[in-house]
Formats: structure tokens, sequence, C-alpha cells
């Protein structure tokens, strides 16, 4: 099994590695091919501790999938040094088809179309701080991105209650989201993301409309932007999530490895 999308578990996946999370955890066997596009502070410092808190070995494979190789010829060469790959690679299709090609599970660190690592944990959290996630009433606020495919992603697989308020232009038909441009409800959590290079839009966060949306938990992917996708400091909000809710990202990336390493 690998986790390119969320569409790739079944509901009995997600409930497994979220048991995981608070349980404890042996030491496993197992050796990493790791490659990481760009930056991604938070990802690559979890991840990396991760390996380390499960004892794993891991060896970095700088721009594993920017090569003119084939990725099926990749994976064929590769696969007997390794036991799991994670890959943080922006060209979803090419990391699709190594995942494919590959007879080990590959985790997506994030690509284009999905950051399914992401939304897990701050699922986690919702449904560790809110009670049974089904019954959250969760908001995704501003235009789709891989975040928010991800999150689309999850809402058909649990069954949630998951509301988008974006500009018309990104509405479409997926089951078990509503879209909507007006922000005329109430609601538990509102998720941003970053939004996408050259996006230009008047409806960012404010918090007069987090007060229209009766005060819910703020929970912004970061690195957010203020004066983007938010018009004010999130410290200045009494319901921000804080920095303490992503340090769930380490433990949920130790389960979903465990689970892919164990199951």
């Amino acid at each position: 099994m690998s986790i390119i999308t969320l569409t790739d578990l079944q509901p009995a996946d997600i409930l497994d590695i979220w048991r995981r999370v608070e349980s404890p955890m042996s030491p496993l066997w197992g050796r990493v091919g790791w490659s990481f596009e760009g930056n991604g502070i938070r990802t690559r410092t979890t991840f990396i501790q991760a390996f380390n808190a499960l004892g794993l070995s891991f060896i970095e494979l700088p721009n594993l999938l920017k090569t003119a190789e084939r990725a099926e010829d990749l994976a064929g060469y590769l696969d007997p040094f390794y036991d799991l790959y994670v890959v943080r690679e922006s060209n979803h299709e090419k990391l699709a088809t190594f995942a494919a090609c590959s007879s080990k599970p590959v985790i997506n660190a994030m690509s284009s179309q999905g950051h399914p690592c992401e939304v897990l944990t701050d699922a986690f959290f919702i449904n560790k701080t809110l009670g049974p996630i089904k019954q959250a009433r969760i908001c995704l606020w501003g235009p789709t991105t891989n975040v928010f495919k991800s999150w689309h992603e999850l809402a058909p697989l649990l069954g949630l209650d998951l509301t988008h308020v974006c500009d018309e232009a990104f509405h479409t038909q997926i089951p078990g989201v509503k879209f909507t441009t007006q922000a005329d409800f109430s609601t538990d959590v509102v998720i941003t993301d970053g939004w996408p290079r050259a996006y230009q839009s008047a409806s960012c966060l404010t918090l007069a409309t987090l007060q229209a949306l009766d005060n819910p938990l703020l929970l912004p992917t970061p690195p957010f932007t203020v004066g983007q996708e938010l018009n004010f400091d999130p410290l200045l909000y009494a319901n921000f999530t804080g920095y303490q809710q992503k340090a769930w990202l380490l433990p949920v990336q130790k389960a979903i490895i465990a689970h892919l390493l164990t199951a």
C-alpha cells in the first residue's frame, strides 16, 4: 500500500493510523529512500525525526523524480535497497507512476495535487479536540489548493460535514463537500491554505467573518501569509489553534510509517 492520495486508504486504515498516534510504538527495521523538493521546513523536520524515533535508516535521494529516467526503471533498480519511500515532488503524475511501479510503499510528502499527511494530521487534531470528526462542522476557506484537494478526498471517506467557501470558479461536484460563496452559516473550525501563485481575490478571511461564523477554531495551514488568505494576525484571535497543533505532525507521520510497514 502507498499513500499518494487519501483515496488510497479505507476508513479502517485512517482509524488504525489515528489509533497508533497515541499508542506505544516499538522500533521498526527498515531502510527509507527520502527525496524532498523545496523547503518544507515543518514536514522535513518531522519526517526525519520520525525516521530516527522509529529506528529507521534513511538515505537522501536528491531530486529522485527529476531525472529523465523513467519512473518504472527507477523503481525497478532501487526497490532492492529500500523498504519505504517518502517523496515530496511537485510532479504528481510521475510520483503516482513511481508508486504504481514500486513494490514498496510510497508516501506522498506533498505534491501539486495533494498533501495527505498534513490533512490526516489536521483531521486527527479535529477528531481529538472536537469529538468524533463526523460530528464536527468543518469549513475550508479560499481557492482550491493541494491541501484542500486532500480534504475533498477525505470528506466522502469519513462522511464529513465539509463546507468550502471559495470563488464560484472553484465550485465543483464532490460527494460530501458543499461549495458556497457566502459565510452565512455556523461552523466549528475554519481551515485556510496559502493562495496559489498569482491568485487575486477580495475573499481573504477577516475577524468579522470569523465572528459571523460563531468564532470557530482557526487552523491556518502554514506557511500562512497575513494580507493574503488572512487579513489579520492570527495570534490576535482567541481561537487560533496555535503552533502546538502542528506538533501532531510528528506522531501522525510516525503512525503512517508504522501502518505501512506493518500492515
